[in-house]
C-alpha cells in the first residue's frame, strides 16, 4: 500500500474520530434544545469542566478510567442542580432569558476554573494500556487511544439509539420534542424528564471533554471553540433528532480535517460552506421536522 494512500486513510480515521467526540457533545445539545427548549450557552463549558475534571481526578487517582467513573455522576449532580436552581425557571420564558442565563453561566464556569486551575495548558497522561501506536508502512504510526475513543463513542451512540427507540423513557423522551402537553396526558411528570434530560445532555458533554483530555490537552477557553461547532451540527443534522447530529458530525469532522490539509486557507469555512449547502437544499436541516 502506497504512503499516500496511508496518509489518506489516516486522516479518515481522524476525521471519524473527530466527528464522534463532536457528537457527543452535539447529542447532549441536540436534546436539551429539542426536548426543552432550552438555548444553552453554557454546554460546551460542560465539556470543558469534564476536561478539568479528568486533569484533577487522573491527579488524584493516576487513572483516567477511575477518574470517569467518579467524575460522571459528579457532573449530572451538577446537572441535576443547576436545572433546579437556574433552568427551570425559563422553560416558559424567551429565548432572550435562556441566552443572557447561560452566557453568565459560561463566565461564572471560566472564572471558577481560573480560580482553581489557573490559566496554564494542562495534559492527561493516555492510559498505559493504549500508550502505544500501530505502526504504518512509510514509517507512519496511529495511536491506538485514537481507535478507543472511537469505539467508546460508537458504543454510547449505541445505547443511546437503544434507550431513544427501544424504551419506555425514549418514547417518552420522543414524545416530548414532538408535543409537551401530550406527556401530561400520559401522566408523564414533564419536569422530572427534563431534569434528566438537561442533567444527561451535560454529562455527554462532560464525557466528551474526559476522554477527549489526552488528545487534546485541558486549556481555558476550549468549550467556547467546541460549542460553535455543536451549534452547527444541531443546524445541519436538524433540531432534535440524535441520527441527524451522528451523521452531521462525522460529515462535520471530515470536511473539517480535510479542509485543512487540502484548503488551509480556507479551512475555518469549509464546515459553514457545507451547513449552508445543507440548509439550500433542506431548510429544517437532514433530519429535521418543518414547522
Amino acid at each position: 500500500m502506497s504512503d499516500g494512500l496511508i496518509f489518506f486513510l489516516i486522516q479518515v480515521l481522524n476525521g471519524i474520530q473527530y466527528g464522534l467526540l463532536l457528537f457527543l457533545v452535539a447529542s447532549g445539545l441536540t436534546l436539551v434544545f429539542g426536548i426543552i427548549g432550552i438555548i444553552n450557552l453554557a454546554h460546551g463549558s460542560f465539556y470543558m469542566v469534564g476536561a478539568y475534571i479528568a486533569f484533577s481526578l487522573v491527579r488524584a487517582t493516576g487513572t483516567l478510567w477511575l477518574a470517569i467513573l467518579i467524575g460522571l455522576p459528579l457532573t449530572m449532580i451538577l446537572g441535576v442542580a443547576l436545572e433546579l436552581a437556574f433552568f427551570r425557571p425559563l422553560y416558559r420564558r424567551d429565548h432572550l432569558y435562556q441566552v443572557l442565563l447561560t452566557y453568565g453561566l459560561i463566565l461564572v464556569l471560566e472564572e471558577t476554573r481560573s480560580i482553581l486551575f489557573g490559566d496554564d495548558v494542562h495534559g492527561v497522561q493516555v492510559p498505559a494500556l493504549f500508550d502505544f501506536s500501530i505502526p504504518l508502512s512509510g514509517g507512519l504510526t496511529y495511536p491506538v487511544y485514537r481507535f478507543v475513543i472511537s469505539a467508546i463513542c460508537l458504543l454510547v451512540a449505541l445505547g443511546m439509539y437503544f434507550v431513544i427507540q427501544r424504551t419506555r423513557l425514549g418514547m417518552a423522551i420522543r414524545a416530548g420534542a414532538s408535543d409537551r402537553e401530550m406527556l401530561q396526558s400520559l401522566g408523564i411528570d414533564a419536569g422530572l424528564l427534563f431534569r434528566f434530560v438537561l442533567a444527561a445532555g451535560l454529562t455527554l458533554a462532560a464525557f466528551a471533554g474526559m476522554i477527549a483530555a489526552p488528545v487534546a490537552s485541558v486549556f481555558p477557553g476550549m468549550g467556547n471553540q467546541i460549542l460553535i461547532i455543536s451549534f452547527v451540527v444541531v443546524v445541519i443534522g436538524g433540531i432534535g433528532s440524535i441520527k441527524g447530529a451522528f451523521i452531521a458530525s462525522l460529515l462535520i469532522g471530515l470536511v473539517d480535517t480535510f479542509g485543512q490539509i487540502w484548503a488551509p486557507q480556507i479551512a475555518g469555512m469549509t464546515v459553514y460552506v457545507l451547513m449552508a449547502a445543507i440548509l439550500l437544499w433542506r431548510p429544517a436541516g437532514l433530519f429535521g421536522k418543518r414547522a
